[in-house]
Protein backbone atom coordinates (compact mmCIF):
# COMPACT_ATOMS: atom_id res chain seq x y z
CA UNK A 1 0.00 0.00 0.00
CA UNK A 2 1.50 3.52 -0.88
CA UNK A 3 0.66 4.37 3.06
CA UNK A 4 3.00 1.87 3.99
CA UNK A 5 5.47 2.99 1.48
CA UNK A 6 5.58 7.05 1.33
CA UNK A 7 8.17 7.35 4.53
CA UNK A 8 10.73 4.59 2.41
CA UNK A 9 13.11 6.54 0.19
CA UNK A 10 11.97 5.80 -3.10
CA UNK A 11 14.20 5.05 -6.05
CA UNK A 12 11.41 3.57 -8.47
CA UNK A 13 8.20 5.94 -8.60
CA UNK A 14 5.12 5.41 -10.44
CA UNK A 15 5.10 7.96 -13.68
CA UNK A 16 1.80 8.17 -15.22
CA UNK A 17 3.46 10.30 -17.99
CA UNK A 18 6.55 12.82 -17.91
CA UNK A 19 7.20 15.60 -21.30
CA UNK A 20 8.50 18.87 -21.68
CA UNK A 21 6.44 21.88 -22.27
CA UNK A 22 5.26 25.13 -20.84
CA UNK A 23 4.20 25.91 -17.17
CA UNK A 24 0.51 26.79 -17.73
CA UNK A 25 -0.29 27.81 -14.73
CA UNK A 26 -0.32 30.06 -11.71
CA UNK A 27 3.35 32.29 -10.61
CA UNK A 28 5.58 30.62 -13.09
CA UNK A 29 3.05 30.24 -16.11
CA UNK A 30 4.77 30.50 -19.67
CA UNK A 31 8.57 29.15 -18.36
CA UNK A 32 9.67 26.40 -19.92
CA UNK A 33 9.56 22.94 -17.59
CA UNK A 34 9.74 19.23 -17.86
CA UNK A 35 6.92 17.90 -16.21
CA UNK A 36 6.69 14.42 -14.02
CA UNK A 37 3.34 13.05 -13.35
CA UNK A 38 2.91 10.54 -10.53
CA UNK A 39 0.25 8.13 -10.29
CA UNK A 40 -1.57 7.79 -7.03
CA UNK A 41 -4.52 10.04 -5.97
CA UNK A 42 -6.84 9.23 -2.74
CA UNK A 43 -8.13 13.35 -2.99
CA UNK A 44 -11.10 12.48 -5.33
CA UNK A 45 -11.69 16.04 -6.96
CA UNK A 46 -15.13 15.53 -8.98
CA UNK A 47 -13.77 17.99 -11.97
CA UNK A 48 -10.06 16.54 -11.95
CA UNK A 49 -9.14 16.20 -15.33
CA UNK A 50 -6.55 13.34 -15.01
CA UNK A 51 -8.64 11.05 -13.03
CA UNK A 52 -6.34 8.08 -14.89
CA UNK A 53 -3.80 9.28 -12.65
CA UNK A 54 -5.46 7.77 -9.43
CA UNK A 55 -5.01 4.15 -9.90
CA UNK A 56 -1.58 3.82 -9.29
CA UNK A 57 -1.01 0.41 -10.04
CA UNK A 58 -2.24 0.96 -13.68
CA UNK A 59 1.48 3.17 -13.79
CA UNK A 60 4.82 1.51 -14.70
CA UNK A 61 7.44 2.24 -11.95
CA UNK A 62 10.34 3.93 -13.20
CA UNK A 63 13.87 4.28 -12.00
CA UNK A 64 14.47 8.32 -10.66
CA UNK A 65 18.03 8.18 -12.08
CA UNK A 66 16.57 7.00 -15.31
CA UNK A 67 14.00 10.29 -14.91
CA UNK A 68 16.55 12.41 -14.48
CA UNK A 69 18.59 11.41 -17.98
CA UNK A 70 15.11 11.84 -19.47
CA UNK A 71 14.95 15.72 -18.17
CA UNK A 72 19.03 16.28 -19.04
CA UNK A 73 17.84 15.36 -22.36
CA UNK A 74 16.03 18.77 -23.12
CA UNK A 75 17.34 21.85 -22.12
CA UNK A 76 14.82 22.18 -19.32
CA UNK A 77 16.19 23.66 -15.75
CA UNK A 78 12.69 23.51 -14.10
CA UNK A 79 11.22 20.17 -13.23
CA UNK A 80 7.54 20.21 -11.88
CA UNK A 81 6.92 17.46 -9.76
CA UNK A 82 2.88 16.65 -10.06
CA UNK A 83 0.07 13.84 -10.28
CA UNK A 84 -2.05 12.33 -9.18
CA UNK A 85 -1.25 13.43 -5.62
CA UNK A 86 2.90 13.19 -5.48
CA UNK A 87 3.41 13.27 -1.75
CA UNK A 88 1.55 10.48 -1.08
CA UNK A 89 5.32 9.34 -2.09
CA UNK A 90 8.41 9.84 -0.88
CA UNK A 91 10.54 12.34 -2.96
CA UNK A 92 13.82 12.70 -1.29
CA UNK A 93 15.93 10.74 -3.58
CA UNK A 94 13.89 12.03 -6.93
CA UNK A 95 14.62 15.47 -5.78
CA UNK A 96 17.75 15.18 -4.67
CA UNK A 97 19.37 13.48 -8.21
CA UNK A 98 17.61 16.21 -10.03
CA UNK A 99 18.79 19.22 -7.80
CA UNK A 100 22.55 17.95 -7.71
CA UNK A 101 21.85 17.31 -11.82
CA UNK A 102 21.58 21.26 -11.70
CA UNK A 103 17.68 21.79 -11.98
CA UNK A 104 14.97 23.37 -10.19
CA UNK A 105 12.73 20.92 -8.21
CA UNK A 106 8.97 22.53 -8.07
CA UNK A 107 5.75 20.74 -6.86
CA UNK A 108 2.25 20.30 -7.15
CA UNK A 109 0.56 19.09 -4.24
CA UNK A 110 -3.08 19.70 -2.55
CA UNK A 111 -0.66 19.23 0.81
CA UNK A 112 -2.83 16.25 2.00
CA UNK A 113 0.25 13.94 2.79
CA UNK A 114 3.12 14.78 4.58
CA UNK A 115 5.89 16.90 2.80
CA UNK A 116 8.84 15.00 1.25
CA UNK A 117 11.73 16.19 -1.15
CA UNK A 118 13.90 19.08 -1.58
CA UNK A 119 12.02 21.95 -3.07
CA UNK A 120 12.61 25.19 -4.39
CA UNK A 121 9.33 25.94 -5.20
CA UNK A 122 5.99 24.93 -3.37
CA UNK A 123 2.60 25.14 -5.35
CA UNK A 124 -0.23 24.51 -2.52
CA UNK A 125 -3.82 23.50 -4.12
CA UNK A 126 -6.31 22.92 -1.53
CA UNK A 127 -8.90 20.31 -2.19
CA UNK A 128 -12.59 20.27 -0.36
CA UNK A 129 -12.06 16.84 -0.95
CA UNK A 130 -8.91 16.48 1.16
CA UNK A 131 -7.95 18.94 3.18
CA UNK A 132 -4.26 19.82 3.53
CA UNK A 133 -2.33 18.92 6.60
CA UNK A 134 -1.94 21.97 8.73
CA UNK A 135 1.85 21.39 8.69
CA UNK A 136 2.51 21.67 5.19
CA UNK A 137 0.61 24.96 4.57
CA UNK A 138 3.37 27.28 6.11
CA UNK A 139 5.92 25.55 3.88
CA UNK A 140 3.65 27.20 0.36
CA UNK A 141 5.53 29.62 -2.00
CA UNK A 142 1.98 29.59 -3.75
CA UNK A 143 -1.26 29.34 -2.86
CA UNK A 144 -3.56 28.22 -5.66
CA UNK A 145 -7.09 27.68 -5.36
CA UNK A 146 -9.76 26.08 -8.42
CA UNK A 147 -12.76 27.76 -8.04
CA UNK A 148 -16.05 25.77 -8.83
CA UNK A 149 -18.61 27.69 -6.99
CA UNK A 150 -18.96 30.75 -4.73
CA UNK A 151 -18.57 29.10 -1.40
CA UNK A 152 -14.75 28.35 -2.75
CA UNK A 153 -13.85 31.91 -2.29
CA UNK A 154 -14.14 31.59 1.44
CA UNK A 155 -12.20 28.15 1.08
CA UNK A 156 -9.13 30.46 -0.64
CA UNK A 157 -9.67 33.00 2.04
CA UNK A 158 -9.22 30.03 5.00
CA UNK A 159 -5.79 29.34 3.46
CA UNK A 160 -4.24 32.77 2.57
CA UNK A 161 -4.54 33.34 6.54
CA UNK A 162 -2.39 30.27 7.05
CA UNK A 163 0.43 30.62 4.34
CA UNK A 164 3.38 33.13 4.71
CA UNK A 165 3.34 36.47 4.46
CA UNK A 166 4.92 36.27 0.97
CA UNK A 167 3.55 33.82 -0.68
CA UNK A 168 1.97 34.28 -3.91
CA UNK A 169 -1.87 34.09 -4.02
CA UNK A 170 -4.22 32.85 -7.12
CA UNK A 171 -7.46 31.94 -7.91
CA UNK A 172 -8.02 29.88 -11.25
CA UNK A 173 -11.62 28.87 -12.52
CA UNK A 174 -12.45 25.39 -13.17
CA UNK A 175 -11.64 24.45 -16.83
CA UNK A 176 -15.48 23.31 -17.53
CA UNK A 177 -17.19 26.55 -15.55
CA UNK A 178 -14.47 28.99 -16.63
CA UNK A 179 -17.09 30.60 -18.83
CA UNK A 180 -18.79 31.23 -15.44
CA UNK A 181 -16.77 31.89 -12.95
CA UNK A 182 -14.27 33.56 -14.31
CA UNK A 183 -16.51 37.44 -14.52
CA UNK A 184 -16.97 36.36 -10.77
CA UNK A 185 -13.34 36.31 -10.29
CA UNK A 186 -12.14 39.33 -11.73
CA UNK A 187 -14.61 41.18 -9.41
CA UNK A 188 -13.31 39.31 -6.51
CA UNK A 189 -9.84 40.13 -7.38
CA UNK A 190 -10.84 43.59 -8.06
CA UNK A 191 -12.42 43.76 -4.56
CA UNK A 192 -8.94 41.48 -3.08
CA UNK A 193 -6.08 42.53 -5.14
CA UNK A 194 -3.91 40.63 -2.86
CA UNK A 195 -4.99 37.72 -5.37
CA UNK A 196 -4.04 37.37 -8.58
CA UNK A 197 -5.54 35.37 -11.83
CA UNK A 198 -3.94 32.23 -12.78
CA UNK A 199 -5.60 30.92 -16.21
CA UNK A 200 -4.48 27.38 -17.75
CA UNK A 201 -2.72 28.88 -20.64
CA UNK A 202 -1.45 25.44 -22.05
CA UNK A 203 -5.39 24.46 -22.56
CA UNK A 204 -5.76 27.46 -24.90
CA UNK A 205 -2.33 26.91 -26.83
CA UNK A 206 -2.93 22.83 -27.17
CA UNK A 207 0.44 22.02 -25.40
CA UNK A 208 0.37 19.12 -22.48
Amino acid sequence: MITEEKNIVSTMLPVMEHFYTLQGEGFHQGKAAYFIRLGGCDVGCVWCDVKDSWDVERHEKLKVKSLKLKVKDTPAEIVVITGGEPLMHNLDELTKELQQAGLRTHIETSGAYPLSGSWDWICLSPKKFKAPLTEVVPYANELKVVIFNKLDFTWAEKYAAQVSADCKLFLQPEWDKAAEMTPLIVDYIKDHPQWELSLQIHKFINVP
